[in-house]
């Protein structure tokens, strides 16, 4: 289905972004998102795209499964939630911080041994409690603690060093990138930095959604069906109580789906129908409806997601509008089967 060469990285350039929803409110269109989307269908062809999914992006933490798969080749031996939680962007509920304890338990080693950047639970009711009980910003509670405890237990098992884990130049960076060009099917463009500190790979949309794609479709017992089947299995672990990408998981039966900031999302078939989605502006808003149309013209059930179509607009406390997409990711009509037609 998939080449097995790497062609050559993206180019850097501005995208050409192009209307994918609108904000519409009494019959006017009062906003715009603009961003790109890529659909696949399960040979890998595109099956529809907006926007510019060519151009080099950062796909933020709807990387993440890539960077577990990484990890898993390289010896990571989680399985089940704790797999799940070396994915996640999570909320920092206390059974994700009790997981990267757990995982930095395995190794030999705490919270201490941690590089990501402290911050303050990502979940808006724990982050709240969090404030209100006067905890501090920290490493565990960032959303990513529970991937930079997976990346320490991967160098502890191979005697890699731990102090300098993010730097790009670590053996443990180096394997990642490979897989990254492996599963993508391009070289990287650019490494920068991502918000918790750890190495940014710049490929593709159309990258990225050939990723998400060949995860699902490992063989059994592969280093890429653990991690799908970790996440498919405790997709709060992966992220959160309430979260929308967990909502999606559970809403499209044998979905992987896995957001990033700035607007991204990816999500996968169990036969390799994929997508992935870019929102210019970064907005959430639009993140999902996009996500869900596109998983719709992917042959997803339409019935199973029309939860997120995107949310009510309000006005005086009533609903006078709401976020649609645009008429390009609407439905493909079904043939009917009746006689005459």
């Amino acid at each position: 289905m998939y080449s097995s060469s790497v062609a050559d990285a993206p180019q850097i350039r501005e995208p050409l972004h192009a209307p994918v929803a609108h904000l519409v409110r009494d019959g006017v269109v009062e906003g715009i998102h603009y961003g790109s989307v890529v659909v696949l269908d399960a040979e890998g062809q595109v099956r529809l795209q907006l926007g510019d999914i060519e151009a080099a992006f950062y796909p933020r933490s709807a990387l993440k499964p890539v960077q577990a798969v990484a990890m898993v080749r390289a010896g990571l031996p989680l399985d089940g939630e704790l797999l799940s939680l070396a994915a996640a962007s999570h909320s920092g509920e206390e059974r994700h911080l009790a997981g990267a304890r757990r995982i930095l338990g395995l190794a030999g080693l705490t919270e201490d041994h941690l590089r990501n950047v402290p911050d303050l639970p990502f979940g808006a009711e724990v982050r709240d409690a969090w404030i209100r009980d006067g905890r501090p910003p920290s490493r565990l509670a960032q959303n990513c603690s529970g991937k930079h405890a997976a990346m320490l237990y991967t160098c502890a098992l191979n005697g890699w060093s731990l102090d300098d884990y993010l730097d790009p130049g670590h053996p443990l960076q180096q394997a990642i990138a490979e897989i990254v060009e492996d599963l993508t099917g391009q070289r990287v463009a650019r490494v920068t930095v991502d918000g918790c500190g750890a190495p940014l790979f710049s490929v593709s949309l159309h990258g990225l959604a050939r990723a998400a794609a060949r995860v699902t479709t490992a063989a059994p017992g592969t280093p890429e069906a653990r991690v799908a089947d970790a996440m498919r299995a405790h997709p709060e672990m992966a992220s959160g109580a309430g979260r929308d990408v967990a909502a999606l998981m559970g809403a499209v039966p044998g979905l992987l789906a896995k957001d990033g900031f700035e607007g991204v999302e990816v999500a996968a078939l169990p036969d390799g129908r994929a997508v992935a989605v870019k929102i210019s502006d970064g907005a959430n808003r639009a993140r999902i409806p996009v996500t869900a149309a596109a998983l719709a013209r992917a042959g997803a059930d339409p019935g199973a997601l029309t939860a997120f179509a995107g949310e009510e607009l309000l006005g005086g406390g009533r609903p006078v509008g709401a976020v649609r997409v645009v008429r390009a990711l609407d439905p493909l009509p079904q043939a009917s089967s009746a006689p005459g037609h």
